[in-house]
């Protein structure tokens, strides 16, 4: 005997309805390098000038991002997590030169 609350057209209908709500940003692990520039300049206020991926945390890794502080002699190494999006440390560097090929990069530098 089937169930009548559960029909063929309810089933299709829950799943349009997650596909059509991503889940929220914290859940979705940092992929790119400029998703963990983003988060690192949101952090410190510098202008990130590079980040690579590093093992952190065991298997699922992080982002060390490089960033430029203007008017400052010493810039910051940040790591990023890439599951939780976290900023875990920050240490000064000496201040990393910035490239001159981003382009608006002259506008945020004041």
């Amino acid at each position: 005997m089937a169930n009548p609350g559960l029909s063929p057209a309810s089933f299709l209908l829950a799943w349009v309805l997650a596909a059509a709500n991503p889940p929220p940003v914290g859940t979705v692990p940092v992929k790119t390098a400029g998703e963990a520039k983003v988060i690192a300049e949101k952090h410190t206020g510098g202008v990130a000038v590079r980040a690579r991926p590093i093992p952190l945390n065991g298997a699922t890794g992080g982002w060390a991002v490089d960033l430029h502080m203007p008017k400052e002699d010493r810039g910051w190494r940040c790591l990023v997590d890439r599951d939780s999006h976290a900023v875990f440390t920050c240490t000064r560097i000496p201040n990393p030169k910035l490239p001159k090929s981003r382009p608006g990069l002259e506008a945020r530098v004041p």
